[in-house]
C-alpha cells in the first residue's frame, strides 16, 4: 500500500469552525479530530481549496470536500 501524507503546505486542523450551537460544534469537532488522525496515520491526505473547503482524499480512492456547513463526496 502506498501511504499519503499530509500536504506541507496545509494544515486543516487549523481551520477555525464556527457552528451554530455547542453540540453542532461539539459533533463537527469530532469529526476534524477524526479526519486528522485519519491524515496523521499516512490513511488520507487533505489540502485547503481555493474556494476555502478541504479536499480530503483517503488512501482507498474516495475524495470528499468538507465545506463549513457539508460534506460532498466527489469520487
Amino acid at each position: 500500500m502506498r501511504a499519503m501524507a499530509r500536504s506541507p503546505t496545509t494544515d486543516a486542523k487549523t481551520r477555525n469552525v464556527a457552528a451554530a450551537s455547542p453540540r453542532t460544534q461539539d459533533a463537527k469537532s469530532l469529526v476534524m479530530t477524526t479526519v486528522g488522525q485519519m491524515v496523521d496515520n499516512g490513511k488520507a491526505e487533505w489540502n485547503l481549496t481555493a474556494t476555502g473547503e478541504i479536499e480530503l482524499r483517503l488512501l482507498t480512492g474516495e475524495v470528499f470536500l468538507l465545506g463549513e456547513i457539508s460534506v460532498t463526496r466527489v469520487a
